[in-house]
């Protein structure tokens, strides 16, 4: 067994295509399959289930990914730590961010950069709940998520903002003559809404229910820039966070404040307690906490 086995068994779980996980991993298919099956061979068990196509791993390889990506956190774990004991900050940096965060990641990035130049992003949309599995499962290092569900024995956090909320209208569709709309004013709109179970979505639904209003959306999706696309062709107004930055994305895009809109829980950066913990996740973590600290002293 070589780490190279390891890499083609997460390659492949990521973009569940053996041709897109040869081209990840600069191999030919055939190589790539020929060496998952030395693999198998070597550990006496079937990972991969295979049929014209790849159709998933068995259990065994369900088990078997969490302890290659736990040895591929620990051998880029060694390789950054010599760096870092060189006073060299070096590796990539897997960030999850939630859907419709009001919280811009990109300056935070930046600062990073500045202070390490050979730092590099991987950056990855997901609802909070993948977030905070894939970060206890080392499939990432940070998360940018909610903190309402998050269990302070298995993670560190720093929090980060408040989410407001806002409608996000076209004004070529729509027009509205007040400052600030009220959410009994927003239900009688037609609403484009993240589809529900979303974090995002329970809370307008909460903002919603709480005044005793039941709207019925005219378009639901999980995808946002959907959303974006149906409040540009006017089908719909959105929900959306304040300091997104949507109402900058086209000559026509307006959002108003909603009285009282915010989300139910702070929006926060995350790490895991536990080890493997790459150093260039625990510096990044070290730096945004300096950085708001001042938000929560």
């Amino acid at each position: 067994m070589d780490i190279k086995q390891l890499k083609f068994l997460i390659a492949l779980e990521e973009t569940r295509h053996f041709g897109q996980a040869a081209e990840r991993c600069h191999v030919t298919q055939p190589t790539l399959s020929m060496r998952l099956r030395n693999l198998e061979d070597e550990l006496g068990l079937e990972l991969v289930r295979r049929g014209q196509r790849f159709e998933g791993f068995t259990e065994a390889g369900q088990r078997i990914l969490a302890w290659a990506r736990t040895l591929m956190a620990a051998h880029e774990g060694l390789y950054a730590e010599a760096a870092a004991y060189k006073g060299q900050l070096v590796g990539t940096l897997r960030v999850g961010v939630v859907p419709l965060a009001s919280y811009d990641p990109m300056p935070l990035l930046h600062h990073l950069r500045q202070l390490h130049r050979n730092l590099r992003f991987q950056l990855s949309v997901l609802s909070t709940e993948r977030i905070l599995d894939q970060v206890a499962s080392n499939q990432l290092d940070l998360g940018i998520s909610y903190l309402d569900h998050l269990d302070d024995a298995l993670f560190e956090s720093q929090p980060l903002t408040e989410t407001r909320m806002g409608l996000l209208f076209d004004q070529r569709h729509f027009s509205f003559d007040v400052d600030e709309l009220t959410w009994e004013s927003v239900a009688e709109l037609p609403l484009g809404l993240l589809t529900s179970g979303m974090h995002f979505r329970q809370s307008i639904d909460h903002g919603f229910r709480s005044r005793g209003l039941a709207p019925q959306p005219v378009l639901e999706s999980d995808a946002v820039h959907l959303l974006l696309q149906a409040v540009n062709a006017g089908i719909c107004c959105a929900v959306m966070p304040l300091q997104g930055g949507f109402d900058a994305l086209t000559e026509h895009s307006r959002l108003l404040p909603i009285q009282g809109g915010r989300a139910l829980a702070e929006l926060g950066l995350i790490i895991r307690r536990t080890a493997p913990r790459l150093p260039v996740a625990e510096a990044c973590f070290a730096e945004a906490r300096l950085l708001y600290a001042h938000l929560h002293p």
